[in-house]
Parts: C-alpha cells; structure tokens; sequence
C-alpha cells in the first residue's frame, strides 16, 4: 500500500512539473506572437532611403512626401540620403534591408537606369524591390536658341535633316535629358553634334552664348529664359501639355507618341515585404496627394501628384526599362 502511494505520489509530481512546463512554454510562445498582434504596422519610425544628394530635386520631394506619410501613419518617417554610384549605392543598400516595412526606398529614374549603366550597380530592379507607388512626376523640355529657324518639332527635324553639321546639342553626360534626347534622336531620325558636360546646367551659358542651339532640360530650369525670349520652347515630354507653358505642344501632338517620358519620383520596398504592408503605404502615400498644400509645394518644383497602384507601377518600371535600354544603346554608352 505504502509503496502504491509512494508511486502515485511520484507520477503526480511527474504530471505537475509536465504540466508547469507546458504553461510555461505556452505562457513564453504567447509572449513572443501577441506584441505583433497587437501592434499593427506600422508600430515605429519609418525610414526613407534617398540614393541621391541634398542638392537633387528629388530630395526635395522626398522631405515632402515623409511628413506626408507621416501625418497619415502616425510615426515618424526619416528621409536618409546615401548618394554615390550614380544612385546605386543607396539603392543597393536598400534592397538587402529587412523586408519589414521600416526600411524603405524614395527613388526616382535612377532605379532602372543604375543597372542599364552599370555592370557594378549590385541590385536588380525588379526582383529585389517591391514596388509601393509613385509620388510625382515632371515633365523635360526640348529647346533651341532663337537663331534656328524652326518654330515647331517638324521644322526642327526638316532643318537639321538639311542642314547637317549646322547644329549642336549640349547635354550633361549621363542624365535623364541625355537618354531623353538620344530617344529624341532615335525617333525622329536626325542628328546633331553632342557636346557633353558634367552637370546639364552648364549647357546653358554655352546656348546662350552660341555654342550650342539645342537642349532637353527641366522646366522650373528653363522657364525664365523661355520667358525672356532667350530660347525658344518647341515640346514637352508630359502625357499632357504644362500649366506653365500651355502653348508648347507635346511630343505626341507633335508626332512622337513613344516620346512620352519624364522625371519620376516612387516609393519601393525590399522584395518580400508583406503584401498587406504594401497595400497600407499605397493606400496612405496615394491619399497623401490629395492635399492641395503638397501639390502646391510640388508645383513649384515643376512636378505634380502621380497616383499609382503597385501593379500599375511595377509595369511601369518594365516600360521605363526597355525604353531607356533603348536610349543607352543609342548613346553608345557601355556599362562600366
């Protein structure tokens, strides 16, 4: 009898220090899941990383869009510049951060145009990002100097078709206005002399001072001198034609439906974040433009709103691809 207690005795302890253990690990597992049940995303700061310099225009737009989602989410969001590479350092910095959310990407043309100019870039457009939206989008001029007597795009092409040699075109080397006017080029079937420069701006003293008559630049860049009469507006690259200027027709008016490019500026994440995570930022960063205040500040920057669903956007991103591998090919540049 003694001995059948003693036994009984041990087995209930063996039960209850079983028993203690399962508590113990369901107690630590319960622990361990209910945080993320109970904070929705997002529960922290939000990162923006910016692969390009305080001085790029689209820095600006990313210290407009981060209080803007910030006012929606309800954390803050931290604009965090790493330039270098031509955009492709920060860029790839970004695509190896934990797919969470909190660390995320404002990037603009770069983004395609990185690995298209170089073998080294180390990140792939597509499959190491996630695309969540677009934010804005700004449109390229093609001007010439008052002394070519050409008044619209098909006067252009027919003087410089019969006058060859007569015209220079100054760029700066490896930018948007570049490929943009390579496509130009490519499309409409003349030529002209390139002249090249570190930065696009500097282009300018030269056409005004005669060296060259064409260029591709930004808007806000070029207005006041289209406005003085010091250089003549013949299109824009925008699907529609610019608040600013609205008697300068577009490409595709002007004949060019495939030159329908621009300046962009988007948000991406690492490949892998949580396809709700995706949906919430579209959802907040696309009710954002909504705010006449941001699409003011945006238009003085000469861009405006441009809303995207992140399906819309990733075709987008294949369009943009093949477009300016196109433009590369035709300015001869090799990836380095």
């Amino acid at each position: 009898m003694r001995l059948k207690q003693g036994i009984e005795g041990i087995a209930r302890q063996v039960l209850h220090a079983i028993g203690m253990r399962v508590t113990v690990s369901t107690a630590l597992m319960l622990s361990a899941v209910c945080p993320l049940v109970a904070q929705p995303y997002p529960s922290k700061p939000i990162k923006f990383i910016l692969p390009l310099g305080a001085e790029s225009p689209i820095n600006a737009m990313a210290r407009l869009a981060a209080p803007a989602l910030s006012a929606r989410v309800g954390q803050p969001v931290i604009v965090e510049n790493r330039p270098g590479g031509g955009g492709t350092i920060g860029t790839r910095e970004a695509g190896r951060a934990p797919p969470d959310g909190y660390t995320l990407i404002f990037n603009s043309n770069n983004h395609v145009l990185g690995p298209l100019m170089s073998k080294a870039a180390g990140y792939d457009p597509f499959d190491d990002f996630a695309p969540i939206g677009t934010f804005a989008t700004g449109a390229w001029i093609l001007v010439i100097a008052p002394s070519v007597p050409a008044k619209s795009l098909a006067e252009l092409i027919s003087y410089a078709k019969a006058n060859p040699g007569k015209l220079n075109w100054g760029f700066g080397q490896a930018t948007g206005p570049n490929l943009f006017g390579e496509l130009l080029l490519a499309e409409t079937g003349f030529d002209v002399a390139r002249i090249s420069y570190k930065a696009g701006p500097q282009a300018i003293p030269d056409m005004l001072g005669g060296r060259i008559q064409m260029n591709v630049g930004a808007i806000p860049a070029l207005l006041p001198l289209i406005q003085e009469g010091k250089l003549r507006a013949l299109a824009v690259s925008s699907a529609t034609r610019s608040p600013y200027l609205p008697d300068v027709p577009t490409m595709a008016e002007s004949g060019f439906s495939r030159l329908t490019r621009s300046a962009w500026s988007g948000l991406l994440a690492p490949a892998r974040t949580p396809p709700d995570i995706i949906g919430k930022l579209n959802t907040e960063i696309s009710a954002s433009l909504a705010s006449p205040e941001l699409v003011a500040s945006l238009a003085k920057l000469g861009f405006e709103p441009k809303i995207e669903t992140p399906q819309g956007f990733a075709a987008f991103l294949r369009d943009e691809t093949e477009a300016w591998g196109r433009a590369v090919r035709a300015a001869g540049i090799q990836a380095n």
